[in-house]
């Protein structure tokens, strides 16, 4: 007798992890449509994108946090106005932000790592671990692939780029250590997010 996988296994995603990956995808969104707090010399925005990108991360895990932001990404792409400045559609690859837009699911991948391996932790530990993975993700993966998409669009030196990427780092640092805490109390209250895949 053959069975037939379910959609579940085949996919490898229940439905209720889809519905937090849509939930966190529109949740980035807002964080990026909402009135930015400046910009840098580029031109590029400061927004509270980040902070979404890790609370997805930090919350759902390496896999279902990079989907949430790909699935942002795939939403933004299409045309709906929910990258920073309100922007939408395939352009936002060609301008100057389009290294960033490639290292968000990357940064959510790698904090979403270090976030499987210490939620079954008491809180402390998973928000010191969470903390310092967003930093060092915020600038060795989003301020290097930012300053490099900077680079090419601009026609600048890395080093001139870098410059423009730096304003970030304190900012969005701090997004990451507030993403960390609130994450952290998330999984305190609701343990069964963690699943051993």
């Amino acid at each position: 007798m053959t069975t037939t996988a379910t959609p579940r296994r085949a996919a490898g995603l229940s439905t209720t992890d889809l519905a937090l990956v849509a939930t966190f995808a529109a949740f980035i969104a807002v964080c990026a449509i909402l009135p930015a707090l400046g910009t840098n010399a580029s031109g590029v925005e400061f927004t509270l994108q980040m902070f979404g990108i890790f609370l997805a991360a930090g919350v759902l895990g390496a896999r279902r946090g990079a989907l949430a932001v790909l699935l942002y990404l795939a939403v933004g792409t299409a045309g709906v106005p929910i990258f920073a400045g309100q922007t939408g559609g395939p352009s936002v690859w060609t301008g100057a932000s389009a290294g960033y837009l490639i290292a968000f699911p990357v940064a959510a991948f790698l904090v979403g790592l270090v976030a499987s391996s210490f939620a079954r932790r008491n809180p402390a530990a998973l928000t010191v671990a969470l903390s310092v993975a967003a930093a060092i993700v915020t600038v060795a993966v989003v301020g290097v692939i930012g300053a490099v998409g900077m680079s090419i669009k601009l026609d600048v030196s890395f080093g001139t780029a870098w410059g423009y990427a730096t304003p970030f780092f304190v900012f969005d640092i701090v997004k990451g250590v507030i993403a960390a805490v609130v994450a952290a109390a998330v999984h305190r209250a609701f343990p069964q997010l963690v699943a051993k895949r």
